[in-house]
């Protein structure tokens, strides 16, 4: 899959598509409909597939500070993407120039001139232009004169419930995992690379990887049972590292995801991982966090002694729950 910023990085070679639209934040099993059949029509059309999304996302560019945390960082969104083997990614910055597009001139600009778009898959729900004045219809009615079709998916349910990201951050929220998990179609994790922190768990006896979020805010703040995979990612493909027997790089640890009250109290958010029985180097190496089982609320404690001992209990809780 090949990542393209900005319209005018479009090759010359690249001559129509089949396209879909959003922000994708989470891939959950609503968008993955959508995915699936746009490979299914990239293959009857014999036409590269295209995911077109904004940076920053429209409601982040609107109201910043309403706007909802993300699910996934730009990198990991990328990962999920490439492994439904979609050709190409197309995001374009979200400005005040494409704010104030008319809804035709999106069509003509982005998707007629500069994608050559030959069929689009949108949600039923769909707008775009400005004032979100352009929908299904307009689309349709644009596409039957300058020869592209149009497909609208229909809402994708689960046990009678519209999936979507809002929901699956809900449960994210609530911290009910399962119910998340199940909307995602996978286990819920986080990614990035191991960077220096303060290296206060260190005094403590207690030393834990910083993980480099890349994120503004956090949909939980909370302690919990995990696992770390070691992951290597080339261009936006992701793998698993193996050792050199062939077996997926992976330990087994607890975290703590939020803003680290006792030690530091500051809005940053910060993914502290404390790995069991690891005597390894893994600064510079990129881990894969995925979330097992919620320990406790993250809290602030009276000092660092309070904080080692509750530590201690959050290890012998998860310790149980990987036994």
């Amino acid at each position: 899959m090949r990542l393209i910023r900005g319209l005018y990085n479009i090759s010359s070679a690249f001559s129509g598509c089949v396209a879909t639209i959003g922000n994708f934040d989470g891939v959950h099993l609503g968008h993955q409909a959508i995915l699936q059949q746009l490979k299914k029509q990239g293959e009857q059309h014999q036409l590269s597939t295209v995911v077109m999304m904004f940076e920053p996302q429209p409601r982040e560019f609107f109201a910043p500070d309403q706007a909802p945390a993300r699910l996934a960082n730009m990198s990991e969104k990328l990962q999920d993407l490439a492994s439904f083997g979609i050709d190409y990614v197309l995001c374009l910055p979200f400005n005040q120039k494409l704010r104030s597009m008319s809804a035709d001139q999106f069509i003509q600009t982005i998707l007629i001139d500069g994608l050559q778009i030959r069929h689009l898959i949108v949600g039923d729900d769909f707008r775009f232009g400005c004032d979100r004045t352009g929908d299904y219809q307009l689309l349709q009615s644009v596409g039957e004169q300058a020869g592209f079709s149009v497909e609208d998916t229909k809402t994708f349910e689960l046990d009678g419930e519209r999936v979507s990201s809002t929901r699956v951050r809900e449960c994210l929220t609530a911290n009910d995992l399962a119910a998340a998990n199940k909307l995602l179609g996978r286990p819920y994790r986080m990614s990035g690379r191991i960077g220096y922190g303060r290296q206060l768990g260190r005094t403590i006896g207690v030393p834990t990887a910083n993980v480099i979020l890349q994120r503004n805010k956090l949909p939980m703040t909370v302690v919990y049972a995990v696992k770390a995979i070691e992951i290597t990612v080339a261009a936006c493909n992701e793998s698993q590292a193996l050792d050199r027997d062939g077996n997926i790089i992976a330990w087994q640890g607890i975290a703590n995801i939020g803003v680290k009250p006792t030690v530091a109290g500051t809005p940053e958010p910060s993914l502290e991982v404390h790995i069991f029985d690891i005597d390894e180097n893994l600064y510079g190496k990129r881990l894969s966090i995925e979330f097992c089982q919620k320990i406790r609320e993250e809290q602030k404690f009276n000092g660092l002694d309070e904080l080692k001992t509750a530590i201690g209990n959050d290890m012998k809780v998860a310790r149980d729950f990987f036994s």
